[in-house]
């Protein structure tokens, strides 16, 4: 068996931006990038089509809105941008530390996240300090952004199963959303959600082997 744990909203509550156009203009500022008069009006617009289930990185969705008004950067600006402005102080929740110690003596295990901003994910993780064995990082960190496709796709699941060396029947994904987390039901894993199994009732479980 393996477990996969959603990121933001399962182990960590993280602060994001009320407006979030604000805080990447500021960031684009920052880095001598003239930003448009209208730019929430841009920001807000969507500037190209996506296949239904797949990601739409945020870096690019900025250098098309800046482009839709003449302004053009690099991937590299507006994936420091976008990084910047949305990387925040967050809050490692109960039962989390606890939930995947208990999961690593069970097999692999990974983080699956949802998540539009490159590098977003790793540095969250970083700045919470946590894993799931002492001095050990996960065995995966598989992202939307990453992979290209957001739960509750099959293929992000298919994506974490692989990386983590199992089938999907073997994958457990835990998070809190019954509609992005819950699509490991229909992608031929296992999802656990915490309205129903709080974390650390899940380490318990885990630990009792109660759980699959």
């Amino acid at each position: 068996m393996a477990l996969s744990f959603d990121l933001f909203g399962t182990l960590v509550t993280a602060d994001r931006p009320s407006e979030p156009w604000d805080a990447v203009s500021a960031a684009l500022s920052a880095r001598s990038v003239r930003v448009p008069d209208d730019w929430e009006a841009a920001y807000r617009s969507a500037h190209r089509e996506y296949d239904r289930g797949r990601e739409a990185p945020l870096e690019e969705h900025v250098r098309l809105a800046l482009a839709s008004r003449g302004i053009e950067v690099t991937e590299e600006t507006a994936t420091a941008a976008v990084l910047d402005a949305f990387d925040s102080p967050v809050t490692v929740r109960d039962g989390a530390i606890e939930a995947m110690a208990a999961a690593a003596q069970r097999g692999p295990v990974a983080v699956c996240s949802n998540c539009s901003v490159p590098g977003l994910v790793e540095r969250t993780l970083a700045r919470a300090d946590i894993e799931p064995r002492s001095g050990h990082s996960f065995d995966a960190v598989v992202t939307s952004v990453g992979c290209g496709w957001r739960k509750p796709h099959q293929r992000i699941f298919e994506a974490t199963a692989d990386a983590l060396g199992v089938t999907l029947a073997a994958l457990v994904h835990v998070g809190d959303d019954a509609r992005t987390d819950g699509g490991a039901d229909r992608a031929g894993a296992e999802s656990v959600l915490l309205d129903e199994h709080p974390l650390p009732a899940i380490a318990e479980q885990l630990r009792e082997g109660e759980l699959c």
